[in-house]
């Protein structure tokens, strides 16, 4: 299965907090916050959601097709990625801007305050994917992850148009995008991606219920943190899937990323959509364990190990036969 995953490429600049955000918001004061957050530790990091997500479908024996924009800076990420199984070839290099950079600082609670620079990225609603098509002799799947809004609108529109199946996945720009934007991405997906919070804010910025969305998509992927994910669709009662327990938590950071990346590999391997959310839950539990977002390992036998203790013998049994990690 031929995935080609459109999105953000950034570095990452990742700070810690020893304390609560919530404890320092004044409720009488929240139309005039101004603060500042004496952080422990600052981690610079390979990071951007179309990555991400690569690197981890990379680690799980994919070899997904990574398109985004990046500067001239990118040399020394690219050979990372390819090193991983990322195919970086329709990758668009800026000669005016510096790789994207996220900023992002996270409490004691794992809560998280964030900015984002464009940077190159600005740059991606230059690529059309009618190329990379004719590179790769065709697409079975496009995501749209988080990006450039009019790279995201671009893709969408250019997928549906060939008639690709597109998976999307809007939300860290959710709070940028207009409703009639996001009724765009949305409209005719595949699947659509977000957690819990981005749920009901796809819904409020549409004006659609949740019901709507369903008679609109093919799959509705919901991640909820500690309790897992939940998959739904129109007519058919909720998958609930339980989370893969960590074994100690790092940094949230890049999370999300890692569940779409081991829910689009099984996804490839023709699985059912509750053993795609329960690889996306075990490979999102790798990164929590770890500060940045491709920092973690997939050793083959321990991956399957802790699968088959959270999800049974029988579920390890169907991905062994088709998990390939890049750590054996």
């Amino acid at each position: 299965m031929r995935i080609a995953v459109t999105g953000s490429i950034a570095t990452d600049h990742l700070m810690t907090f020893p304390g609560r955000f919530g404890d320092q918001l004044i409720a009488e004061q929240l139309d005039r916050v101004s603060l500042s957050f004496l952080v422990d530790e600052l981690q610079i990091r390979r990071g951007g959601c179309a990555a991400n997500i690569s690197f981890g479908m990379g680690c799980l024996g994919q070899r997904p097709i990574l398109v985004g924009a990046v500067g001239t800076d990118f040399t020394d990420y690219r050979s990372w990625l390819e090193r991983h199984g990322v195919d970086c070839e329709s990758v668009y290099v800026s000669e005016l801007h510096h790789t994207a950079r996220f900023l992002c600082t996270t409490d004691e609670e794992h809560n998280q305050i964030a900015s984002f620079y464009t940077g190159a990225m600005a740059e991606a609603r230059e690529i059309e994917l009618g190329p990379i098509i004719d590179r790769v002799g065709g697409l079975d799947l496009v995501l749209i992850s988080p990006n450039d809004p009019d790279a995201m609108l671009r893709h969408t529109d250019e997928a549906r148009g060939r008639g690709i199946p597109f998976a999307a996945d809007p939300s860290q720009q959710l709070a940028r995008m207009p409703g009639e934007d996001i009724r765009q991405l949305v409209d005719g997906a595949a699947y659509l991606f977000g957690n819990d919070y981005e749920k009901g804010l796809i819904e409020q910025k549409t004006g659609w219920s949740d019901e709507e969305i369903l008679q609109r998509v093919g799959v509705r992927v919901t991640t909820l943190g500690p309790k897992g994910a939940r998959i739904d669709r129109a007519g058919e009662p909720s998958v609930n899937v339980p989370p893969a327990p960590e074994l100690g938590k790092a940094d949230p950071t890049g999370v999300g990323d890692a569940f779409r990346a081991g829910f689009l590999s099984a996804l490839s391997w023709g699985l059912s959509l509750e053993r795609c959310a329960q690889v996306g839950n075990l490979t999102a539990t790798h990164v929590l364990e770890q500060v940045g977002c491709q920092e973690y390992e997939l050793s083959q036998r321990a991956f399957l190990e802790r699968f088959g203790a959270v999800y049974g013998q029988d579920a390890a049994g169907e991905v062994a036969t088709h998990v390939k990690c890049h750590y054996a």
